[in-house]
């Protein structure tokens, strides 16, 4: 976030509370703050999902701008990005989920996470959902920033992590 530069206050941009339904959390762009649902987060690998995929969203609203009340595509690709980048999507999950698929599983779970995320948080109809993710999806969904890879276990978020603390040595001497 800082080298986007939009600074990060844990005491001012994160907030945990209860929260209604099953929501685990949510960015409020109004404010720029993430909420974390105590009382739907059920162990700390979840949290750690929710914060990755409310950070996406943070860092999106600092980077590109987005236009979150208005635009369904900006949200869309914030939706697609945060289900793509941060664990939403593990084989581990979906298995939990008894979601099960080998072609191209995690794209279709990339998209109809993001469809969900969106309809939880606009008064839109599916079809509207869908059409913004389909339209916003390949460009979205390779966007990797600002891990540079998707981080689909723990060796490959160190990796992402590694690559993200030498990524000015390889920039240093052009």
């Amino acid at each position: 976030m800082k080298h986007s530069g939009c600074a990060v206050n844990r005491e001012r941009h994160f907030s945990c509370e209860d929260c209604n339904g099953n929501v685990s959390g949510g960015f409020d762009a109004s404010v720029s703050q993430i909420v974390l649902c105590q009382n739907n987060i059920c162990n700390q690998a979840h949290m750690n999902r929710v914060v990755t995929h409310e950070l996406i969203h943070a860092f999106d609203h600092c980077r590109a701008h987005v236009d979150w009340f208005t635009n369904v595509r900006h949200l869309a690709c914030s939706e697609v990005r945060a289900a793509n980048l941060s664990g939403d999507c593990s084989l581990l999950n979906e298995i939990f989920r008894l979601h099960f698929g080998l072609k191209r599983h995690h794209q279709t779970c990339v998209r109809d996470r993001a469809i969900r995320s969106i309809l939880a948080v606009r008064n839109i109809s599916k079809e509207v959902a869908q059409k913004a993710v389909d339209e916003v999806f390949e460009s979205c969904f390779n966007d990797h920033e600002p891990f540079g890879r998707i981080p689909h276990n723990k060796t490959y978020a160190r990796y992402a992590h590694r690559d993200f603390q030498n990524r000015d040595r390889y920039y240093s001497n052009i």
